[in-house]
């Protein structure tokens, strides 16, 4: 049976649109050194301390917020209070120019095509709905917030699970057919195909990706668009390179 054209593109980052070591050696080693400051000079806004409060009702027995907190990044344990938290973190250091969102070259241009095309774009990772509009509004490639129509996050269900696939068709009202799941890792894209998506694995040799038998390859977003029939990334008369 012919696969219906893509009319929404959701799309992984770690690993996928961003280098992981950008994650890994970026993004988590900043936040864990400015954990105690911050958390000192900003423990009573309401958004750091509805986090304290969450991680304290996780925590271990007797475990102080701040000693969970670093457990759980050393475990890269994927808990909401520390996430959050960690977005917050990030959120001044992308204000503050201290951090850009890092893209491989190839997406920004792609992005932009699909959407000038009219596909919907949207993004789905693990990370927080704040980090990923942070790293996308203060790329290496500028702000690149205002081309998604959506974001979530583990708060619609676990990444390896159909039924948070389904959740976000059903919340995009559009066929679940329609929209093309770009991730690294084969256990998401085996949930987002259980749930109907069409399914890319980016294979990026820089991030050590292991091809998965199971679903559609490509080594970056322009491989993408061939393969499922989406706008080449060119770039219209007078835009900047």
């Amino acid at each position: 049976m012919t696969a219906a054209p893509v009319s929404a593109v959701l799309t992984d980052i770690e690993g996928t649109t961003s280098a992981i070591a950008f994650v890994k050696e970026t993004l988590f080693p900043f936040a864990e050194r400015a954990l105690d400051a911050f958390l000192l000079a900003h423990g009573t806004d309401p958004e750091v301390a509805a986090c304290l409060e969450a991680t304290r009702q996780a925590a271990r027995p007797g475990e102080e917020p701040a000693a969970a907190l670093r457990r759980w990044m050393a475990e890269d344990a994927k808990i909401g209070p520390l996430k959050t938290l960690q977005g917050v973190i990030w959120r001044d250091g992308f204000l503050s120019g201290e951090v850009r969102g890092h893209l491989w070259p190839d997406v920004a241009p792609c992005l932009r095509a699909w959407s000038r095309a009219g596909i919907s774009l949207y993004v789905y990772s693990s990370g927080s709905v704040a980090a990923q509009k942070l790293l996308f509004g203060y790329s290496v490639a500028g702000d690149l917030a205002g081309l998604f129509s959506g974001f979530f996050d583990t708060a619609v269900g676990g990444k390896r699970e159909a039924a948070s696939y389904a959740a976000i068709a059903q919340g995009l009202h559009r066929p679940a057919g329609e929209i093309l799941f770009l991730s690294d890792v084969a256990e998401e894209l085996d949930a987002a195909a259980a749930a109907g998506m069409q399914v890319c694995q980016l294979v990026r040799p820089q991030d050590g990706t292991e091809p998965s038998p199971r679903h559609p390859q490509a080594a970056d977003f322009p491989g993408v668009a061939a393969r499922f029939g989406l706008p080449a990334a060119t770039r219209p008369a007078g835009e900047a390179a």
